[in-house]
């Protein structure tokens, strides 16, 4: 596990980039009972920008286009003797946590699944980053039937 992982920060991010599920067609930010329950989950407040930033993360590796996320404050503070980027809202918290995984060289290994029905946000743990589905078994072998059923209906 790197020490990305370790920190919390690859959680953070794929947790708020999954709170919608295209094959679920759900929206935690568009339920506001789920909505509140995620925040406190995370021990977050609430920002307006919560929606728009979601979306311009998602776009910003590998989603649909949308705007890109609004700046945001985010503090720099000594903790334990070592700076550290600190935010209380959701979209500080995550925008500080992509940074920092940024800085880390591993902001890249953050990907959405190809598959239309999928979009989900996963961690590319392979060594050379090459991992293109969110799993094999299911979107990555779903595609690779679909793509040899039209391979033989051609042939």
């Amino acid at each position: 596990m790197s020490s990305a992982e370790d920190s919390g920060d690859v959680g953070l991010v794929l947790d708020f980039l999954n709170t919608v599920d295209f094959e679920r067609h759900t929206d935690v930010l568009a339920d506001p009972a789920a909505w509140r329950a995620w925040l406190v989950d995370h021990a977050l407040a609430d920002d307006a920008a919560a929606l728009v930033s979601r979306d311009g993360l998602r776009a910003a590796i590998g989603g649909h286009p949308a705007a890109p996320p609004p700046p945001v404050a985010v503090r720099v503070e000594l903790v334990d003797r070592t700076p550290t980027l600190v935010a209380t809202t959701v979209t500080g918290a995550v925008l500080a946590a992509a940074t920092r995984l940024a800085v880390l060289g591993e902001w890249h290994r953050i990907k959405i699944c190809p598959a239309d029905d999928c979009r989900w946000a996963f961690f590319d743990r392979s060594r050379n980053r090459s991992r293109t589905w969110c799993s094999m078994r299911v979107c990555g072998n779903r595609e690779k039937a679909r793509a040899w059923r039209e391979r033989a209906k051609l042939g």
